[in-house]
């Protein structure tokens, strides 16, 4: 074995040792790490199910999104798995609902509601999104088009 094979081996055995231990620390199972065919990282599928009224665009009614890998009858499973992703980095968490003594704007943004319930990074969700204020068109927007873009 050549050295440059050995320091490659290596590296990706200490690349794959800190990444368990990373996720041992954040309480993360260990499968969102195991590799997957083709060399790309595997974890278990993401399912929700949205159910939106009052959108005003078109895309009222029931429909569902697997993302890991992206599917389900939602118009668009990839952009809407990749917004839920940037929502969700940062250990932020896209379904907490807007805080009762958060200081909002009072801008109305329209009778849209929705509620998405499934499951999401091993969490389950059973969250709703309305447009009453500025947090919550806020809260909405950032998910779009996981949710739709309101007319």
């Amino acid at each position: 074995m050549s050295r440059r094979t050995v320091h490659s081996v290596t590296f990706a055995l200490t690349l794959t040792s800190l990444a368990t231990t990373l996720l041992s620390l954040a309480g993360a199972p260990k499968e969102a790490f195991a590799e997957g065919r083709g060399g790309e990282s595997s974890r278990p599928a993401d399912k929700l199910t949205f159910e939106v009224s009052g959108s005003g665009s078109g895309r009222d009614g029931s429909y569902t999104l697997r993302c890991h890998p992206a599917g389900g009858d939602h118009p668009a499973p990839v952009r809407a798995c990749a917004a839920l992703d940037r929502a969700t980095s940062g250990g932020r968490d896209p379904f907490t609902p807007v805080a009762a003594d958060a200081t909002c704007t009072m801008i109305y943004g329209g009778p849209a509601t929705a509620r998405v319930t499934g499951t999401w990074h091993g969490r389950d969700v059973d969250a709703r999104f309305g447009r009453d204020n500025g947090c919550e068109v806020a809260r909405w927007n950032s998910l779009v088009p996981a949710l739709p873009k309101t007319a």
